[in-house]
């Protein structure tokens, strides 16, 4: 008898660990979705003077860049690339879009990467 009580008392216990666990898991997911990463506003920060001239603010493309026919960032096609092949873009160049890899860090580029991946939520 004293063996299933406690028993059944492991199994409450164990059961309510495991609600607490998976409650702040979902609590800490929720958080960091709601807060962009660091990555953002540093991606953001070098967007504005480096990219936002031919692909707009918004990543869309502004007036100069629609004349040269330059992809919207928040197009599917773009979004759907891998971050290595992004990152090979901005660091190599691409048609008329110039290398960067002599005038950002790796750092810079991979925060442009999130702020690419941010701006389809944008449009």
């Amino acid at each position: 008898m004293k063996e299933d009580k406690l028993q059944k008392h492991m199994i409450f216990g164990c059961a309510m660990l495991l609600a607490l666990f998976v409650g702040l898991m979902l609590f800490v997911t929720s958080i960091v979705q709601a807060n962009p990463a660091p990555d953002s506003a540093a991606g953001s920060a070098t967007f504005r003077p480096k990219c936002a001239i031919c692909h707009g603010p918004d990543g869309s493309g502004s007036e100069v860049g629609k004349s040269m026919n330059v992809t919207d960032l928040r197009s599917p096609a773009v979004q759907k690339l891998p971050d290595a092949e992004l990152t090979q873009v901005i660091s190599n160049g691409k048609g008329g879009m110039p290398s960067f890899k002599s005038s950002l860090s790796e750092d810079q580029i991979h925060s442009l990467v999130v702020h690419i991946r941010s701006l389809h939520q944008k449009k």
